[in-house]
């Protein structure tokens, strides 16, 4: 859009004003680029021209359009700025009342100065759990948003509350804390909230004191930390106190007092318990009366401080402690009282013996008075030689009074700091907390001191971190949603920060002029002139050379300079405080005790907090040093205020930003220039403008796509992707593509993009309305139109006639002209054409001819000149060519006579002497080659040592380098002392260089003691291991025998078996008596972790899973292997990838891990090469073993035939063991083992002994058998000796092929089983049996093949595993000698380096193998004592299951008996059970029954059995029998309930079963007024012996229990759908509008995804429970409560987010709301359930809806309203009426005046005050009486239930 759209007439600006900072206009004409002047109308009809700069071109501000006034976030306005914001905060807090609105990620909450009923219970359950967006601005959501993230991202939260004094921090601080108190819940009975809250009045009276702006302002910042357990329950609390303004103990400015407490304890001087203290009134102590006035207006100090001595024996302080404390607060009073005297010289002073207040001082504390008096007056200067004593001056006693008295009360402050964090202190370990920070706000008075520079250059920080904050939100939005993210500039106050705290800063300055021996204020003034006069930051005033400016965020703040010295130094001597140690008094003296200032750093944080960021005190200790205290105030303050940014820093912060709308405290009277000074200080503007720099306006595309579909044409509607439609509208209305961008999920706008767009759908609004008028003005005037229109055709047709003849006749007249003048022009052309053509042609001959006769004769000329060239050059040529040719033949002659005379002579010398020279040459090889190794060895070296030169130099390069440039920043910064402190430096590097080798000798000395302990350990272990194996293989040996023995070495062996039993059982005892301890602790933290700190997560398996899931007791080296790598994988997943990559012995096990895999691969993959060479061989060796003789195969198979049967002999004895083992265990499992029983082995000895028995029979036929075929076989092959070769093959045909073991053994048992099952030979013979075994015995011969194939594999795999640990070996020694001939190499010094890194880099290995085998055999001990413990479990199981056994043997018989007598009768409705089974009959009715195996039966079957099973009990008169079922009953059906406490089905079953079973009860119970409807046969069903009346009751009680319970469960199911189903989903298509949302539509703690649901998903929830709770037998009675109830909660529900949300109070949502109410209506008509009241409790909802529609104009509108609202109460119809908003523009808001209307008219009512139902309310439930009309011997069980044990009587 340009700027004459923008600025068109009637359009709304913003214009300067000195009085309401900003005032509306509406222009009157269209502005015009280049315009000096705007004509204005103001609101108040007055004419005015705006100038304009011409230059800078700032035109006015222009106004947000009327719909999108009152938005709950000021980031939804379209237009951004400061006007903007001013007046939608005026335009909610005094029209609409609302006090807090959003800014983007800040609530700014503005004090109405008067009590709102917005903070009840109801309005924080109305906000718990609800997204942040969603409801309307309160702070209550900002504490909902932080506990929310704070538990789903378990990051700790803080909340910023700030703001000038008066504005409300401490309100908002502490309605932020109820709502953690009530939305956490105390996990304990300790109230954490009342206990914070009552730390406020001590808090108030030793921390607040009167300003010029404020009678109780803080005057410290606080930070509450509240601790959460893992399940999100406050635990405790922590509170920290930052920036005590301890100058005001000593000073007071006018019209301000001290800390309320020294008032409070004067106005309480007269008490008699406080005579002691010699006070008076305040007016009579110069530390309280400095300010003037020592009273408050409407402030009773002896009240408050009763209210502060109450607050401290509420917090547990004794009352002899605050005695203390009040003597010490006495005493400050009194030492500011002591009369000073100078002496003559006026370096000295003295005070008077005899000062009355010296004396009360030194009482009070409790200290000597000379010592006291002398010490005041002198200090101690202590020099290397000698130690002296000076006297001061008088200014300098004066000033070490003050100090002394600032610094007992901040110590007196962090005492009682510290007690109430005890007070609020836990023993339960912290998961994570929220902290609340109450901080002071910017501050500028008329004189501005050293307290308020520490506090600006607070708020500097804190605005700091909001403004990068902010800026990273946004980033985080942009990067979101996937927008070209742009820098935005947004101010950076670092400047500012850095002129305060950086390097030669103000503070810095300060603490160097402190550090001068006669350093003045003026002196560091001057020097701050000298230094930062170029800063932008700071400024020097004009009249002023004590003073300067420095330049805020906020605003230019002047700070005088006096007393900032003093102040900062705070000087307190170590004489005066050793005094006060040496106190009488306990707690003076603790005050001041060496501990106390080294603990006091922790006393914030070390309380029982212990969340996941160390948190350190934000009040730094002081600390004594020789003379004073070194550390002064600034860098104090400094450190404190760097460790609160740090703790803000690690959390997620949400700010609060107090606004005080005036300064006479008036009610809703709201100040623009007091809001508009605020706003700029605490950032809120700095949020605007950085929205407004991006695109502040976002629309998701469903939303923007329903407002602004009028703009969209027709066509474009045919398409369905909603996203392509926004895209090509907003293209074709917004030309500029830089105002908008497109975003994952949402559109976003540049400012002032949403008014154009709202400006266009009014124009699209207002053009339809205009063409409804056109057509009907048309339609008025069509027959005078035509007739108007007949006419102009007539005269039209004869006009047009008359010129139509004039122009035929003169185009006529024109031909003819133009063909005269064509023809007589043309005759002239012609002629001269002819005369010019004879003239040129007669020109061009004679020139032609001339040019060609002077082209030849010089063609002619230059031919002659050529043929003369040609021949002189030819003969110059040749004469050339014969000179040279001539010298070169002369001089190769010469040359070559030359070199033939030297090669002739060169021949004859060589003819000589070749054999000298041959006898010669055997010599000299030898030593060419010597001198050539020679050579290249000294190259080598020269080359090494060449490489180490250039090393070296270049090491020394970089060194050089480095020490000139350090030498350079020490010389820039520090000058002449660089040279001695380089020498410091160097002395120091050796100093630690010495203590680097002192502690390696140390760890050294260590690591051999360690090693030599390690050692002596797995000597221990390893001859404890010993032990165990030997024990083992006895026991594998004792099991050999057992199976080579004949059978009469059974007794035997059940007598070593039941030793061994014995020695186990001792074993066990032992270990149990030993590991006693350590398992009761383990299961007392086990059930803790469970219970209390129990949190959704990683779980660990239990410790003894790994017992469970392995027998064996020896893993092998692999299981063991892979068991360490797990264990050390599982530890860094612990511990955390941090700090595992500190750990370096888990890294050295991972990768000796990695190296012992990558050596099984090496060996697994030769193991493979040497596999195919074998079967190779076997190839090869295959035809041989085809010619072995019969013979042999037939001695071969009957031999292994015995030692086959040895073996498997034994495994079977194995396996029957284990199956034996493993049905114990399983019917110890399946029974209780709550019994015992005498005999606890004869079961387990006579299964064995029967077994053996078994063993040895089979035994014997299998050798008979097999004899019989192996001679049978020799017998057959003897008569076809023909054919050897063939019958061998035909007998084994797979001999020679490798066997897999396991087949074998399957095959040969296979035969074994064949042949158990016969008894005599004739059966073998019969259908070929013998020829399987005859197979069978040859399957056994290839197993005895592949034994010997594996034993010879296992030999070679042996030999090739010493091999490749030679080669090891060999790689080992080699890389040892690499190592070698490098050391040699080096330097003595880098060898003896390098020596000792490689043994300590072996001596690491060797731990971490000692260590890694000791973790082994640890790891086997825990196995072997766990399977210990469980075999001896096992054995206890049995025992108990053997007694079980003999109890149903026993069972049994009576059974029998008791059918034979009952044979014949007819069954009575009653069920029989013996004693012992009534923990089955209750497991298998109640708590393992399931709804779902019911189906079809008769509804509330299990009720009809208990009852059935308690007339039994009555009928034989069993009191204790009939007691135990109903109380097992109860408690069964309380512990399904408490299982399945989210189940509404299985809920509701046992809501029926139980309410059924009270109705058999009452129905027969044989009273008279239950058994009207009951027939004759239900009469005698009745008990006769009971009276049950007390049971019913509890019955009762638990129905009422249950029925609870399921209301809760089906609440919990509809109350997520409620809001989105009733309010927010479109019911009826294209109804509602969309408004512009702000930045709180984008909470964090919102999810991505449309979870919205509609109506429909309500109403087939609430089908599912109708249909469950009837197939389920429940009472229509009930059904029907349960109905009403739910409409109730979806009518409190629906209304109170109506009441809290201003998006949803609309025309459109009413309509919406009426139309779900009747489908709702509708719903219960259908289901019969109109009766249950449900409707009558949708009625608040109904008249809201209602109210929403009506007509809200005129006083007849009112009584309408009041006579029709007669269920809402006046809060809610107010509340509403503010809240109403219209969604477009020709809608009108309700008035101010409109709404008085109301209130006027509804004042007679006596309405409660609440404003939100309570939707947790539960209405009383009533259970009438429903007999049932089956009788109980008409009931059938069915077997499904098993309960066989039940016997029909």
């Amino acid at each position: 859009m340009s700027v004459s759209e923008l600025y068109a007439q009637h359009t709304r600006v913003w214009i300067p004003d000195p009085d309401e900072v900003w005032r509306s206009a509406e222009l009157t004409k269209d502005y015009k680029v280049g315009d000096p002047s705007l004509q204005l109308r103001l609101e108040d009809e007055t004419i005015r021209e705006y100038p304009i700069d011409v230059q800078g071109n700032q035109l006015p501000f222009l106004r947000n359009p009327d719909i999108l006034v009152g938005e709950n976030d000021l980031t939804a306005l379209s237009y951004l700025h400061e006007p903007a914001v001013l007046h939608n905060l005026k335009v909610r807090f005094l029209e609409s009342n609302h006090i807090y609105t959003y800014c983007g990620i800040v609530l700014v909450a503005i004090n109405p100065y008067e009590q709102l009923p917005i903070y009840g219970q109801d309005v924080i359950y109305a906000y718990s759990g609800q997204n942040m967006g969603d409801m309307d601005p309160h702070i209550f959501a900002v504490a909902e948003e932080a506990y929310k993230q704070m538990a789903r991202d378990e990051k700790n939260q803080s909340i910023i509350v700030s703001g000038e004094s008066g504005a409300g921090k401490t309100v908002s601080a502490k309605y932020a804390m109820r709502y953690f108190a009530t939305v956490g819940g105390s996990a304990s009975d300790t109230n954490i909230e009342e206990k914070v809250l009552a730390s406020s009045p001590i808090m108030e009276a030793i921390g607040n004191a009167k300003t010029t702006r404020n009678d109780n302002s803080s005057r410290f910042g606080k930070y509450i930390q509240i601790g959460f357990d893992k399940r999100y329950h406050i635990i405790g609390a922590n509170m920290r106190t930052y920036l005590l303004e301890k100058s005001r103990v000593v000073f007071q400015a006018d019209d301000e007092r001290n800390y309320h407490i020294f008032y409070q304890l004067c106005a309480a001087a007269s008490l008699p318990e406080f005579k002691e203290l010699a006070l008076t009134c305040a007016e009579d102590f110069f530390y309280t009366s400095q300010g003037g006035e020592t009273c408050i207006e409407g402030v009773d100090d002896a009240e408050d401080f009763e209210k502060t001595r109450q607050a401290f024996t509420l917090l547990g302080v004794r009352e002899s402690h605050q005695i203390s404390i009040f003597k010490i607060i006495a005493s400050i009073l009194h030492l500011g009282n002591v009369e000073i005297q100078a002496e003559r010289d006026g370096d000295s002073c003295s005070i008077s013996p005899q000062d009355e207040h010296l004396n009360s001082f030194c009482r009070l504390l409790g200290v000597e008075h000379s010592q006291m008096e002398h010490w005041l007056c002198h200090r101690k200067l202590v020099t290397t030689s000698e130690t002296y004593v000076k006297t001061m001056s008088l200014q300098q006693v004066v000033n070490a009074r003050n100090a002394l008295a600032k610094h007992i009360y901040a110590q007196l402050f962090g005492w009682i700091v510290e007690h109430i964090n005890k007070a609020l202190h836990t023993p339960l370990k912290q998961h994570s907390f929220i902290g609340v920070l109450d901080i002071y706000g910017f501050e500028t008075f008329e004189v501005n001191s050293f307290e308020q520079f520490c506090i600006n250059y607070a708020n500097e920080k804190l605005q700091q971190q909001f403004n990068s904050h902010v800026f990273k939100l946004e980033q985080e939005e942009y990067m979101k949603e996937q927008i070209p993210w742009t820098l935005i500039d947004f101010y950076d106050n670092q400047p500012c920060i850095d002129l305060i705290e950086a390097k030669l800063g103000i503070l810095d300055l300060l603490d160097e002029e402190c550090k001068v021996p006669k350093g003045t204020d003026q002196n560091w003034a001057q020097k701050l002139y000298d230094r930062h006069s170029g800063s932008q930051h700071f400024q020097k005033p004009r009249m002023s050379n004590t003073a300067f400016i420095v330049v805020h965020f906020a605003d230019k703040v002047e700070y005088l300079s006096d007393g900032f010295l003093e102040k900062n130094r705070d000087t307190v001597y170590e004489e005066q405080i050793n005094i006060l140690k040496a106190s009488k008094f306990p707690l003076v003296a603790d005050l001041f005790h060496d501990d106390k200032d080294s603990a006091s750093a922790t006393t914030a944080s070390g309380k029982g907090s212990s969340s996941k960021i160390n948190i350190r005190s934000a009040r730094p200790p002081l600390k004594v040093s020789n003379k004073e205290h070194k550390k002064t105030v600034g860098h104090q303050f400094r450190t404190s205020l760097h460790l609160l940014m740090e703790t803000l820093n690690a959390t997620t912060p949400h700010y609060v930003r107090c606004i005080k709308p005036n300064d006479e405290k008036l009610p809703f009277h709201f100040d623009p220039k007091r809001a508009v000074q605020q706003l700029r200080a605490c950032g809120v503007l700095e949020t605007i403008r950085i929205s407004a720099a991006g695109y502040p306006s976002r629309w998701a595309y469903h939303d923007f796509f329903n407002r602004y579909r009028v703009l969209i044409k027709k066509r474009e509607l045919a398409n369905t992707d909603k996203k392509a439609i926004c895209r090509s509208v907003l293209e074709s209305l917004i030309k500029d593509p830089d105002k908008f961008q497109f975003g994952r999920t949402k559109i976003f706008f540049r400012a002032g993009q949403v008014a154009y767009l709202e400006k266009l759908r009014a124009d699209k609004f207002r053009a339809a309305t205009i063409m409804i008028q056109k057509t009907v003005r048309g339609w008025l005037q069509k027959v005078k139109y035509r007739r108007l229109k007949a006419t102009a055709l007539t005269l039209q047709r004869y006009c047009r006639g008359l010129l139509a003849r004039r122009l035929a006749q003169h185009l006529r007249r024109t031909q003819a002209a133009i063909v005269l003048q064509k023809q007589y022009r043309m005759q002239r052309a012609r002629l001269a054409y002819q005369r010019v053509r004879r003239a040129a042609v007669t020109i061009q001959a004679f020139t032609r001819g001339m040019f060609v006769r002077r082209i030849y004769q010089q063609v002619l000329m230059e031919h002659k000149a050529t043929l003369l060239q040609k021949h002189v050059r030819g003969w110059m040529a040749r004469r050339r060519f014969q000179r040279l040719r001539s010298a070169a033949i002369v001089i190769q002659c010469g040359f070559r006579m030359l070199k033939a005379k030297q090669e002739l002579k060169a021949l004859k010398i060589e003819a000589r002497s070749a054999e000298h020279l041959k006898r010669l040459n055997v010599g000299m090889e030898n030593k060419v080659v010597q001198l050539q190794r020679k050579i290249d060895d000294q190259n080598k070296e020269f080359k090494t040592l060449s490489e180490q030169l250039s090393a070296v130099t270049y090491t020394h390069t970089m060194e050089v380098e480095k020490l000139k440039k350090e030498l350079a920043h020490y010389q820039k910064s520090q000058g002449g002392d660089s040279s001695l402190r380089l020498q410091e430096e160097v002395e120091g590097l050796r100093a630690e260089l010495q203590r680097a080798h002192s502690e390696r000798k140390i760890l050294e000395d260590t690591h051999t003691k360690e090693k030599d302990e390690l050692r002596k350990r797995v000597a221990d272990l390893e001859e404890e291991n010993a032990l165990l194996k030997d024990e083992k293989e006895q026991l594998n040996n004792q099991i050999l025998c057992q199976a080579k023995d004949e059978f009469a070495q059974n007794s035997a062996k059940e007598n070593l078996m039941k030793r061994e039993l014995e020695e186990e059982r001792s074993r066990y005892q032992n270990l149990v008596k030993e590991y006693s301890r350590l398992e009761q602790r383990y299961d007392n933290l086990r059930d803790e972790m469970t219970i209390i700190k129990q949190t959704p997560g990683h779980r660990r398996n239990p410790s003894n899973q790994s017992s469970l899931e392995s027998d064996s007791n020896y893993p092998s080296v692999s299981t063991s292997e892979v068991g360490d790598t797990e264990d050390a994988l599982q530890q860094v997943e612990d511990i955390g990838l941090e700090k595992a990559a500190m750990d370096m012995t888990v890294f050295l096990k991972l990768q000796k891990r990695v190296r012992e895999l990558e050596q099984e691969r090496k060996k697994l993959q030769v193991q493979l090469e040497k596999r195919e060479q074998q079967d190779s061989r076997k190839a090869q060796e295959e035809q041989a073993k085809n010619d072995l003789d019969l013979d042999q195969d037939a001695d071969l198979a009957y031999n292994s035939l015995k030692r086959q049967e040895l073996e498997s002999e034994n495994k079977k004895l194995k396996n029957d063991l284990n199956e034996l083992r493993k049905a114990v265990a399983d019917h110890a499992t399946q029974n209780n083992s709550t019994h015992s029983s005498p005999d606890s082995y004869s079961l387990l000895l006579n299964q064995l002994k029967l077994a053996n028995e078994e063993l040895e029979v089979r035994k014997e036929e299998v050798l008979i058998l097999r004899t019989q075929i192996v001679s049978a076989d020799q017998r057959r092959l003897a008569g076809k000796s023909m054919e050897p070769n063939i019958n061998a093959r035909t007998s084994w045909p797979n001999s020679e092929k490798h066997v897999d073991q396991e087949d074998a053994i399957e095959a040969y048992h296979g035969v074994c089983q064949t042949n158990s099952k016969t008894e005599d030979w004739g059966y073998l013979n019969e259908d070929g049996e013998l020829g399987l075994a005859y197979q069978g015995l040859k399957q056994v011969a290839r197993l005895l093949e592949a034994q010997l194939q594996a034993q010879s594999r296992e030999h070679e795999e042996a030999v090739e595993g010493l091999r490749a640990q030679v080669e090891g070996l060999k790689e080992e020694l080699d890389k040892q000698q690499q190592t070698f001939c490098q050391t040699l190499l080096l330097s003595p010094e880098a060898q003896v380096e390098f020596g000792v890194q490689q043994e300590l880099s072996r001596l690491t290995n060797e731990n971490l193998d000692l260590k890694e085998l000791v973790e082994k055999l640890e790891k086997n001990e825990r196995k072997l004592k766990k399977q210990l413990k469980i075999y001896m479990k096992k054995v206890q199981d049995l025992e108990a299951a053997q007694a079980l056994a003999q109890s149903e043997r026993r069972r049994h018989e009576l059974n029998r008996q008791v059918t034979v007598q009952r044979k014949e009768k007819d069954f009575q409705g009653m069920l029989e059970y013996h004693k012992e089974d009534e923990a089955l009959l209750i497991r298998n009715l109640v708590t393992d029954l399931k709804p779902q195996t019911l189906a079809g039966t008769v509804p509330c079957l299990p009720a009809y059995i208990l009852y059935m099973c308690i007339r039994h009990a009555d009928y034989v008169n069993d009191d204790l029998k009939v007691h135990s079922l109903l109380t097992s009953t109860i408690n069964g059906i309380k512990k399904v309930l408490k299982k399945h406490n989210d189940d509404f089905e299985m809920t509701s079953f046992w809501l029926s079963n139980t309410c059924r079973l009270l109705h058999c009860l009452k129905q027969y119970s044989g009273d008279e007024g239950f058994m009207t409807q009951n027939t004759a046969k239900q009469n005698e069903h009745c008990l006769k012996n009971f009276d049950l009346t007390e049971y019913r009751q509890v019955l009762s009680d638990l129905s009422i229990q249950i029925y609870q319970q399921l209301i809760k469960i089906a609440e919990g199911v509809l109350q997520p759908m409620i809001v989105s189903a009733m309010l927010e989903n479109e019911s009826i298509q294209g109804l509602s509008g969309v408004k512009p949302t702000g930045y709180r539509k984008r909470s964090s703690s919102m999810v991505d995804g449309d979870n919205s649901c509609c109506l429909e998903a309500i109403i087939r929830q609430m089908n599912s429970f109708h249909t469950v709770m009837c197939d389920q037998g429940l009472d229509p009675e009930i059904i029907l409560q349960v109905f009403k109830q739910l409409f109730y909660m979806i009518n409190a529900v629906t209304l109170n987010n109506l009441l809290l949300r201003k998006d949803v109070c609309s025309w459109s949502t009413g309509m919406q709301l009426r139309y779900n109410i009747s489908q709702l209506e509708e719903w219960l008509r259908g289901r019969n359930l109109h009766q249950s009241g449900a409707v009558q409790t949708m009625e608040p909802l109904i008249q809201a809806a209602q109210l929403l529609q009506l007509k809200k104009k005129t006083p007849e509108d009112a009584e309408a309203i009041c006579s029709l609202c007669t269920s809402l109460s006046t809060q809610q119809i107010v509340k509403i009426l503010n809240l109403y908003t219209p969604l477009n523009e020709f809608e009108e808001r309700v008035t101010v005046g409109f709404i008085r209307t109301i209130q006027a008219q509804l004042q007679e009512r006596n309405d409660p005050q609440q404003l939100l139902l309570d939707f947790k309310h539960m209405f009383p439930v009533l259970f009438p009486f429903n007999p049932s009309s089956l009788t109980m011997d008409s009931i059938h069980i069915p077997a499904y239930l098993n309960l066989e044990f039940l016997n029909e009587v």
